[in-house]
């Protein structure tokens, strides 16, 4: 009996979750994430696979975020043949951004062949007929429910509390002994979806540390943007939320009809300016089984928790283009969250010179993207090869997190009954990563290690 892991993606940094199992030498993917962020880490997706995609006998999926799904397409595409495994919610999530995400590439394609490219001709990293293609090999397992792995090994998933859909995958070798693949950890008591599931026992653990050095801000969430809202009603601008299509989303419009319910934020329209996020919004409504306590009430008496008042949903990108004539107090939510692409980007061009509009982030902000840059107090940044003065109020939702911090990370990890054997901690920034290794070591005295990238280790 042999075991393995190795890690190709979300070591020493915080995207493009690639940790590959071999049981037995049979070959088991434990996501297939895009690098996001820098143009460093951006080109590590141009380079080949550090695995053979074709020699690959499973995959086994986390959840829907294109860090951890964004590269299956070109895995597929590279000769990957067996199944994919995952939730159903997380397929229904797949659905939607994979092809998404195979359009965006063929029209920055498009543009850079158009404006002048490093690449002659510039190529999408895979297509939208690709993204369909691979959603072909997706098997769904409910939570809880054993499935068989090549090599001898079994696995099942546990609710992880991140987004719909995410789950721990709790793998079991052939001598009786488990890893915990922790994906993204979520956080306790926040809406919508349920928490995370307490966790007691395994062997080997790979634990997520995005803010693995920080508190997540004990702030008002709600009181914070109901004193945003008002501002901006009084000076008629506009509020601007770059937010993620998938958890994110649906978080605010569950905030905002709490606001609006409670006569605490002015009237003002509301746009969803993101096919993905709308598409997604109807899935998290619908997930009835995931919806944790606080949903389950709202649904029952009737309350449209995710459909805020005067809210209108974008699909149109001429429609999104109306909204640049569009004057007085508003809400524009639109990804993507960090502002590196999507329809925010063209909203944050045309509003940022204006003192009245309000850019409100509302999760993580990876090294290089422009969202990182507006929120360090850059006065000037560049967007489609244009300088634009920062004039705009640039602030922060610092409790809106889909990810546990370092104290919601602690008290997760002291369910344990017994110390895993080694501790694999992956998906942060260095800082993060360090501080989150000294915390375990200081209060719980575990064996931990942070893997770089490409680095294998037998289990």
């Amino acid at each position: 009996m042999s075991q393995t892991i190795g890690f190709y993606g979300a070591a020493q940094t915080v995207t493009g979750s690639k940790h590959l199992l071999t049981l037995n030498g049979k070959k088991i993917l434990v996501d297939c994430g895009i690098f996001q962020g820098n143009r460093e880490l951006r080109d590590r997706n141009w380079q080949p696979f550090p695995f053979d995609p074709t020699e690959l006998d499973a995959v086994v999926v986390t959840h829907a975020h294109m860090d951890h799904i964004g590269m299956i397409p070109k895995l597929v595409r590279e000769g990957y043949q067996g199944p994919i495994y995952c939730t159903p919610a997380t397929l229904g999530l797949s659905k939607i951004s994979l092809p998404d995400s195979g359009r965006i590439q063929e029209e920055d394609a498009r543009y850079a062949n158009k404006k002048g490219s490093r690449h002659t001709p510039a190529l999408p990293l895979y297509t939208e007929q690709d993204a369909y293609a691979c959603l072909k090999r997706f098997v769904t397992m409910p939570y809880g429910e054993l499935q068989p792995l090549p090599g001898g090994g079994t696995f099942k998933y546990l609710p992880a509390g991140h987004i719909l859909g995410s789950a721990f995958a709790e793998i079991y070798f052939e001598n009786g002994e488990r890893i915990l693949m922790g994906g993204d950890l979520g956080r306790f008591n926040t809406p919508i979806i349920k928490d995370p599931t307490t966790v007691e026992f395994a062997e080997y653990l790979v634990v997520e540390s995005t803010y693995g050095d920080r508190l997540h801000a004990h702030e008002d969430t709600v009181g914070k943007l109901e004193e945003i809202l008002n501002h901006a009603a009084g000076v008629g601008g506009a509020v601007l939320l770059p937010t993620f299509s998938i958890g994110r989303t649906q978080e605010v419009l569950f905030y905002l009809r709490q606001l609006q319910d409670q006569g605490r934020m002015p009237r003002m329209p509301i746009f969803v300016d993101s096919p993905m996020a709308i598409s997604a919004t109807r899935l998290y409504a619908d997930a009835k089984e995931e919806h944790d306590q606080d949903m389950k009430i709202a649904v029952d008496n009737d309350a449209s928790s995710l459909e805020p008042h005067l809210l209108s949903l974008i699909r149109d990108s001429e429609q999104s283009k109306a909204l640049n004539k569009q004057v007085g107090p508003m809400i524009i939510i639109a990804g993507s969250g960090m502002a590196n692409g999507g329809r925010i980007v063209h909203h944050l061009k045309n509003r940022l010179g204006n003192p009245a509009t309000t850019v409100v982030f509302t999760g993580y902000q990876g090294e290089g993207t422009l969202g990182r840059r507006l929120i360090d107090g850059e006065p000037t940044v560049q967007i489609h090869h244009e300088e634009v003065q920062v004039r705009a109020h640039i602030t922060k939702l610092n409790s809106l997190s889909a990810h546990a911090d370092q104290e919601e990370i602690m008290t997760w990890l002291k369910n344990f009954k017994t110390p895993p054997k080694m501790t694999f901690i992956v998906h942060g920034e260095t800082k993060a990563q360090e501080a989150l290794q000294a915390k375990i070591h200081s209060d719980l005295g575990w064996k931990t290690t942070v893997p770089s990238q490409g680095q294998e280790f037998n289990l």
